[in-house]
This record gives C-alpha cells, structure tokens and sequence, in this order.
C-alpha cells in the first residue's frame, strides 16, 4: 500500500482528529476534553515524540492534536470526519455523545472499507453506549471509558449499603445513551436492591431544556430518596440546579456530577449526597495521583479549567506506545499492537481488552463533601466542594463480559 508507506515516511507530525461539540450548549464539555488531550501530548512531545523506527534521522514524530466542531451534530461530525481524513489525520478521537459516536463509527467502518490506504482508527474516550462494543463493535474502534453498565454496575455498589434510600427517580437524555442508562439502572436495582421502588422515570430532550424546574418538581413530588442519572453538561448542571431550588433533599448518583458546574451548583445541599463515579478522581489517596493533579493545575491553573480525565491521558500513552511497537502509523498495524496495550501513569493502569475493544481499568465512587473534610484535599472547580473516593473498585471487579460483540478482523 504505498499511500500507507508515504504517511509512515512523512517527517512531519501525527496529527489526532479531535471532533467534539465546541459551540453551542455543549461547548464547554468539549473545551474540557481538548484540554486534557492537549496535555497528554503535550507530554508526548515534550519527551521526544514518537519514535517510529530505532535509529535514524525523522524517526521522532511529534504529536499534533487539531480540533473539529461537531456542534453536537451527527451531519456536521461526518463532516469533520471527511475534513480531518483530507487534512491527513490519522487517528479520530471522540467521545461526548454516544449518538455521534455510532455516526462516526458507521462512516468510519464505510471509509475503511472504501479507502484502504488511507484508513484510520477511531479512539473513544467517553461515548459508553454499550452497543459500541457489542453489536457494533469494529475493528477500528477502540474505548477507552468504562461502558454504562459498568458505570452503573459500579454505582450501584454504593447504593447497595445506602440503606436510607428506598427509593428512586431515573432521570436521563432522550436519545441511546440516556436510554441504556435507564435500562441499566432498572436492572441493576432490581438485581443489588430490589427492595428499592422506581417512583418515576423520565427521559427529557437532550441539550433543549432551558428550565428543569417541572422535573425538579415531579422529583420532589415522588418523594424518591435517590435520583439516578446519567445526565452530563448543562442537562446535569440545570437538573442539579432546579432540585436545590426546588428543596429536593435526597441523593443524586451521576455519571458525571463531579466537575462542569454541577458542585457549584448544588452547594451545601450536595454535601453527602451527590455520588459520582469515574476512573479516577482528584482524592485518590496515593501520592503519585496527587502529583498527576497538582500537574494538571499548574498546566491549567483557572479554577473553570478543573476537569481532569485520566482515561484520556492513558488513551494517548495506549496509542504512542502501539504506534512505536507496529513502527507504523497505518490504521490496522497500530490496531493490531492497541488490542493488546497496557499502560500505566499516576499510579493507575488499564490494558485493552482485544475481544471487544473495551478498556479495562479501575474505577471510583466519590462522593460531594466540603473541602478540608477527611479524604477531600482538592475541590472542583473553585468551588470549595471536592469528592471523597468511597469505593475504588479493582480493574477485574468492575469488568463485565463482553456481550454480542462478533468482530471481524482485518
């Protein structure tokens, strides 16, 4: 494949396609990404680069991340995708919105297939739509984030000992994500805490709710002790925002209610009450975590910069360590050395699982305390309001077997 051979020999940069939401009301979740994929390469370069061969002159290639407006739209993420392909990416990252993802995915598989010599590997870090590593898993996408069941799976662990809820609102976004979300919620509940009632579930437009304050009500009016949600964004920060106004005085346990406003938001009512899980949090107690945080916030020292995502660090090092060990930048060599990574940084590690493409690593249960409290060194955000981690689950705890994925190979 000469085309393939050229990329390989070009002396200039490596260039990762990242395509997010960078207008509109999920701007800032899609600032927050490129931040920490700035970072990590950043890293990358700073150390040298990527060496492609073990000798010679152009062997060290840097990295270069460049950015493409999806607007939180699946036409206008193929675009960028026929944009960053014609610019000579070759490798596509992606992650807010499980619905652009599939998109993505789809067009992906369709130009690899059409294009051999110009293919390229799609890396997600947090579209966790378990379809994508089950029925439509492919070759060329790889996950870097746990899937939703495993988040709720892991959630629900916490739930399970909070004997004082007996109850439950789930609450999610209209479109797969949200959907699986609820779907998961209901069978994990069933399966860890039967005694728990469903009192209300509800599925609200995505990105188009301006006032939450009907489903803050109805909330309330449930009398649940615990809200369920996968809501990330404004939809989760607005969603807090209404139930402290409306008085709600019982549990959220979120996806994603440890940064983007949603502590702020919350403030004292959150206190012992907002749940969240991750693959890492600031308070993880090890000095190497630590380290890897204060890093992050001299590198970004706003407080409104405050969102660091491990995952996305281990995701880059994943990638430069398979691209070195295939000497290649071509999509199915790198594929073939990124099933089977294993990497390591702050003190957390994960390797890829090559069945499915689901990577495999802890995950935490942090829950909203005040800063200064035992367990809460840092805050979120300025906020004065920080997560104590109250479950730090093992890589082979938080694994789920891989289900309806029937990969074909190159």
């Amino acid at each position: 494949m000469p085309a393939a051979r050229a990329q390989d020999d070009s002396r200039g940069p490596i260039r990762l396609a990242m395509i997010e939401s960078l207008s509109g009301p999920f701007a800032n979740t899609g600032e927050a990404v490129f931040r920490n994929l700035l970072w990590a390469v950043e890293r990358v370069n700073a150390r040298g680069g990527v060496r492609l061969a073990p000798d010679g002159a152009g062997a060290l290639r840097d990295l270069q991340l460049v950015r493409y407006d999806s607007k939180g739209s699946n036409e206008e993420a193929r675009s960028a995708l026929r944009s960053a392909i014609d610019d000579g990416a070759h490798f596509v990252l992606q992650g807010n919105s499980s619905a652009v993802a599939a998109a993505l995915l789809d067009a992906i598989n369709k130009h690899n297939t059409r294009e051999p010599q110009r293919r390229v590997l799609f890396l997600n870090y947090a579209a966790v739509d378990p379809v994508l590593t089950g029925e439509r898993c492919s070759f060329w996408h790889f996950r870097f984030d746990a899937s939703a069941d495993m988040r709720i799976a892991a959630l629900m662990q916490v739930l399970r000992e909070d004997k004082a809820v007996d109850s439950a609102y789930l609450i999610g976004q209209d479109y797969s994500f949200g959907q699986t979300v609820l779907r998961a919620a209901r069978r994990e509940i069933a399966r860890q805490r039967p005694d728990v009632r469903i009192v209300g579930e509800e599925l609200h437009p995505l990105g188009r709710v301006k006032d939450f304050a009907p489903y803050a009500a109805k909330i309330k009016a449930s009398g649940a002790r615990a809200v369920v949600t996968g809501n990330w964004g404004n939809d989760l920060t607005l969603l807090v925002k209404a139930a402290r106004e409306a008085g709600y005085d019982g549990s959220f346990y979120t996806f994603y209610g440890n940064a983007l406003g949603a502590p702020a938001a919350l403030g004292d009512a959150g206190i012992g009450r907002v749940l969240a899980v991750a693959d890492w949090l600031p308070n993880v107690p090890t000095p190497q975590s630590q380290a890897f945080y204060e890093d992050f916030r001299k590198r970004f020292p706003n407080p409104q910069d405050d969102y660091v995502h491990l995952r996305m660090q281990l995701l880059v090092e994943a990638l430069v360590q398979s691209i070195e060990r295939a000497g290649s930048t071509e999509a199915a060599a790198v594929a073939r050395f990124l099933e089977t990574a294993r990497v390591q940084l702050a003190g957390r590690s994960g390797c890829m699982r090559a069945a499915d493409h689901q990577f495999q690593q802890p995950l935490v249960v942090g829950r909203m305390q005040r800063q200064g409290t035992p367990g809460v060194r840092f805050d979120v955000e300025g906020s004065g309001y920080g997560f104590a981690v109250v479950r730090d689950i093992p890589a082979a705890e938080a694994e789920l077997p891989v289900a309806g994925c029937r990969m074909r190979r190159l």
